[in-house]
């Protein structure tokens, strides 16, 4: 574009600037190609850059890609509840209503935008609910590539596990806080026995723990992505909304509707709040939604 493309840095699963998850949103990506937005996602080099696209169906909101500095991502939380939260700011789309359908790569995501508190909250329906996939490492390995001893993992009936609604993650329960502290990702030993998303790419590691910091969360979670190097991410949504699958496995939860903060990013100076809600029905999971906070911490240009 010869006048430039704007673009909007928001801190997401939070409400306050410099904390949460940073995302770049793309206004206006139509002309730009795969290798394009994969060339500007790289110059960001933020976890996730998001790409606003008219949408297919004009009844939705828009089309949005969503990539990481190195690939294209079928689905992701934090850009989910930033680019709905920068779409509703901005008042893009000729619908302006509260609840709108964003086209991903996934399918449709339903998503409501609402003032809550201070700031915005935007939630969206999970496009595809959790299933356990099979593991083959026992939880000591895994353990062991995370720093960790045999005593430090579980808790109550917890056991390390795989799950995936979209993208997959090796849940992993801690003992308490002091051992949430003390992960780090070995990359070499978890590359021998985790399991693989696709031909490169290996399962991200999401540990947690029933102790909290807020006592108003209900788990405590960290999330390393592994790879050379490896990195932490602050807030996951695509992990909570995997994780859903493991909170139903292992505390059943009662039917009717259940909500769950998670609190994420801490040990690494960004503090973040995710909400988990769940559908409950005849001891199914039938629907969950994720949400959260985003702020607007920079904006401009983009000439490329």
């Amino acid at each position: 574009m010869r006048n430039g493309r704007k673009y909007f840095i928001y801190d997401v699963f939070t409400q306050e600037r410099l904390a949460g998850n940073p995302l770049a949103v793309v206004i206006e990506s139509d002309g730009l190609d795969t290798s394009a937005m994969q060339a500007i996602a790289r110059e960001f080099n933020l976890s996730e850059t998001a790409f606003v696209l008219p949408p297919k169906n004009p009844t939705h909101k828009a089309q949005v890609r969503i990539f990481t500095p190195d690939y294209e991502m079928p689905f992701a939380g934090h850009p989910t509840v930033g680019t709905a939260i920068a779409l509703s700011e901005l008042g893009v789309g000729n619908d302006l209503a509260g609840i709108f359908v964003l086209e991903e790569n996934i399918g449709l995501v339903r998503c409501a935008v609402t003032r809550l508190g201070d700031g915005l909250f935007a939630e969206f329906d999970l496009p595809k609910l959790p299933e356990q996939l099979p593991l083959s490492a026992d939880a000591e390995a895994i353990g062991a590539a995370l720093g960790l001893g045999p005593h430090e993992i579980g808790f109550e009936n917890h056991r390390v596990s795989l799950w995936s609604a979209g993208v997959p993650f090796v849940a992993v329960p801690l003992a308490d806080l002091k051992a949430a502290a003390k992960v780090k990702l070995n990359n070499e030993a978890w590359m021998e026995i985790a399991p693989r998303k696709n031909e490169v790419e290996f399962a991200n590691a999401y540990v947690y723990s029933r102790e909290t910091v807020d006592h108003t969360c209900a788990f405590h979670a960290r999330m390393i992505v592994p790879g050379s190097p490896s990195y932490e991410d602050p807030a996951t949504g695509s992990a909570a909304a995997a994780f859903a699958g493991a909170i139903m496995h292992f505390d059943k939860p009662t039917d009717g509707g259940q909500r769950f903060w998670i609190e994420q990013g801490i040990e690494m100076g960004r503090p973040s709040k995710i909400r988990l809600e769940l559908d409950v029905l005849g001891a199914k999971l039938v629907a969950a939604r994720i949400g959260g906070h985003a702020i607007r911490v920079a904006e401009g240009v983009l000439l490329a």
